[in-house]
């Protein structure tokens, strides 16, 4: 609601009106600015002064700020788990997902070298995408770190398996062009095919489910990207076999 700068440039009259105000905003939402100068004990023209320093014409103009401020601060209501796997199998296993997954069981089976990549919640599923492949003997590694040495030689003939919710993380889009450039083959993991990693990748296995924010923390469930790892893994298991 109020920036760092805004506070520090607070006199000690206007710090009272800011700690008032930040404890009880829906009632200051609906005051007249008489109401919360006698409520801080000071003069409106104080209030006017603070309504400026945040970048606001007036106490109206302020009062709009902290309705907008109180509706995005509503809680989120959080789905059951259930209807993100209901969601996902209506939307994305009745699509052509069997196809996207031969498609890059293909391109695994023929490679020497299989990497993951990602990074947060995405970073811990491609670790353990990494440990699932190699338990099932695709030995594959996962790379935190974009500048971490590998010879191009190794590059050459190998696949980059990319983990993403939203498909647009910068971290992750560097890190790909980057094995890109090498010759590294992309197949990545993402919410939709409409995204930059998407359509930057070789080939995109998209899931399709809502994505969730919870207090700033994506939320989206990752039920999906667990399925489509280990699908993969399986399915490159039995091919070697044959």
């Amino acid at each position: 609601m109020f920036t760092t700068q805004e506070i520090a440039s607070f006199n000690e009259l206007e710090t009272s009106v800011y700690q008032y105000i930040t404890t009880n905003m829906e009632k200051v939402a609906y005051m007249r600015i008489r109401e919360l100068a006698e409520a801080t004990h000071v003069s409106t023209t104080t209030i006017l002064r603070f309504c400026r320093k945040v970048n606001c014409q007036g106490f109206s103009e302020l009062k709009v700020r902290l309705k907008l401020h109180l509706d995005n601060e509503k809680p989120t209501v959080v789905k059951g788990s259930q209807h993100a796997v209901s969601e996902f199998f209506e939307r994305t296993l009745a699509g052509n997902l069997d196809n996207k997954l031969g498609e890059a069981v293909d391109i695994v089976n023929g490679a020497d070298h299989v990497m993951f990549i990602g990074i947060g919640s995405s970073g811990i599923l491609a670790e353990y995408g990494a440990r699932y492949f190699s338990s099932l003997g695709t030995f594959s590694v996962y790379i935190k770190d974009p500048h971490f040495p590998i010879h191009s030689s190794i590059l050459q003939n190998s696949v980059t398996i990319a983990l993403s919710v939203s498909g647009e993380n910068r971290y992750t889009t560097t890190h790909i062009h980057q094995l890109k450039e090498k010759g590294s083959t992309v197949i990545s993991i993402t919410n939709t095919k409409y995204s930059t990693i998407a359509r930057i990748s070789d080939v995109n296995i998209p899931y399709y489910v809502t994505e969730e924010a919870l207090e700033g923390s994506n939320i989206t469930t990752q039920i999906p990207v667990v399925y489509i790892l280990e699908t993969l893994a399986r399915d490159i298991h039995r091919k070697k076999e044959r």
